[in-house]
């Protein structure tokens, strides 16, 4: 972002000041000698900038920085979800006793411009759902397996091409792109849910085999983070799912990021590119500084304040991995039925051995509260290998 800041053709910007620790080891030669390098915030507060960036992340000390700054009447510019999503109503409302902004447009997906898109070209609109994927890292990941790669491996490589952290739980385990949706629900449905109302399902369980089945099911799989308003009600839920080839969201690849938002009178609008990465965010923050600088203003429509549940009714998958006998599909259909759920198909590949047969079961839509009390009782089956694996398939 620096690097931005300090280029001639954004010579209506200045940087002034970096806070940051061990400045005297971080220091570039390429910034200009005018900038003022500092190991104490105070320095940003009693200075004469007008916007502070935080590129710092997380919930404290970010967070007290943020609101530092937006009470001595400077505008701020964030890329950091997590502070948005837990604490971005209360935040928001110290800007209205000054004439400053808080703009957090690279919050979610990179550089790809959904929240100013929400907040400025759809707000006309009533935006009824929201759906798409949101993490690059794990993107990357099912995008390699999807090629045949298993899981382990994948994220290996991504850890060593610094796509995924050495502890990659934020982003495998579904939390960072719930922190988005939970940021898109508030700025597009005006839904403001807490985060950890939200259920998130981890990619840590799929394996190749998914991935050869869901080709026969003309699908792929993503993880996708989903939010929609029914009957006053906000559904949401992030983590894999089965996606038909011919949806816009089968052809996201690597770290790319996407986001279909549908509105009641303008139809599906579809925001897509690159999601991670230092320069698609820095773009999407010197944008944001540019709209400050210009007297830009979000429409920041209250959202008010709902609960959320995953209750989505869903055609599904599951895999079963199973010690072959006869009977055993009889007794999945017989508990599926005990729940008022009709099974699609059953697809198997002849290369198991009877001691190890893998197969899949696709089931007629059905709430995740049916389908979790049917896989309660089949779990107990003494022929399972290991537990039932499955996954939501989505529909238009």
């Amino acid at each position: 972002m620096a690097r931005i800041l300090t280029d001639p053709h954004f010579d209506d910007l200045e940087l002034t000041h970096i806070y940051n620790r061990n400045v005297a080891r971080k220091k570039a030669d390429w910034v200009p000698a005018g900038v003022q390098w500092t190991e104490d915030f105070a320095d940003i507060i009693n200075s004469d900038a007008d916007v502070v960036v935080e590129l710092v992340g997380g919930l404290d000390p970010a967070g007290e920085w943020v609101r530092q700054a937006l009470t001595a009447g400077k505008s701020v510019v964030t890329a950091n979800k997590k502070l948005i999503a837990y604490r971005g109503v209360e935040l928001q409302k110290l800007t209205q006793p000054h004439p400053c902004s808080l703009l957090y447009g690279a919050a979610v997906a990179g550089g790809i411009p959904v929240i100013p898109g929400l907040q400025q070209g759809l707000a006309g609109d009533r935006i009824l759902k929201l759906e798409g994927i949101l993490n690059g890292t794990c993107n990357f990941i099912l995008s390699k397996m999807e090629q045949g790669a298993e899981y382990a491996t994948v994220l290996a490589e991504a850890q060593d091409l610094g796509y995924a952290e050495r502890d990659p739980t934020e982003d495998v385990d579904g939390f960072d792109a719930r922190a988005k949706l939970v940021i898109l629900a508030r700025v597009g449905l005006r839904a403001d849910v807490a985060p950890n109302e939200i259920n998130c399902r981890t990619i840590r369980h799929l394996v190749a085999a998914d991935f050869v089945y869901a080709q026969e099911l003309h699908c792929t799989i993503r993880q996708i983070a989903r939010a929609e308003l029914r009957d006053g009600a906000l559904l949401a839920s992030v983590g894999p799912m089965l996606v038909k080839e011919s949806s816009p969201l089968s052809w996201s690849q690597g770290t790319e990021n996407m986001v279909i938002s549908t509105g009641m009178f303008g139809g599906q609008t579809i925001f897509s590119g690159h999601g991670a990465g230092g320069h698609p965010t820095a773009v999407a923050v010197v944008s944001d500084i540019l709209a400050i600088a210009h007297g830009g203003s979000p429409v920041n429509l209250a959202a008010r304040k709902v609960a959320a549940n995953g209750e989505f009714r869903l055609p599904h998958y599951i895999r079963f991995v199973v010690c072959d006998r006869p009977g055993i599909v009889a007794e999945i259909a017989g508990d599926l039925a005990a729940e008022q759920i009709n099974i699609r198909a059953i697809l198997q590949k002849p290369d198991y051995s009877s001691d190890h047969t893998v197969f899949v079961v696709t089931v007629e839509p059905c709430l995740s509260s049916q389908l979790g009390r049917a896989l309660a009782k089949i779990q107990k089956m003494d022929c399972l290998l290991s537990p039932p694996f499955e996954m939501g398939i989505l529909t238009d």
